[in-house]
């Protein structure tokens, strides 16, 4: 017999992006060279996860 599964919290998801922008603006602020990629790396991601969450969206039709 399996276990119901426990329903997610809507603060995870938010949890994870405010994690992911403070590391992108920690390694912009604090060095050059590997920190500036990283932080360039991590915002690009954040700005594709916005892009691909509004393509996605239900448009309530």
């Amino acid at each position: 017999m399996s276990r119901p599964r426990a329903p997610r919290s809507p603060f995870v998801a938010p949890a994870w992006i405010a994690l992911a922008s403070l590391v992108g603006l920690v390694s912009a602020l604090v060095g050059d060279g590997v920190f500036d990629v990283l932080s360039w790396l991590v915002f690009a991601a954040l700005i594709g996860l916005t892009a691909w969450a509004w393509l996605r969206r239900d448009r309530g039709r």
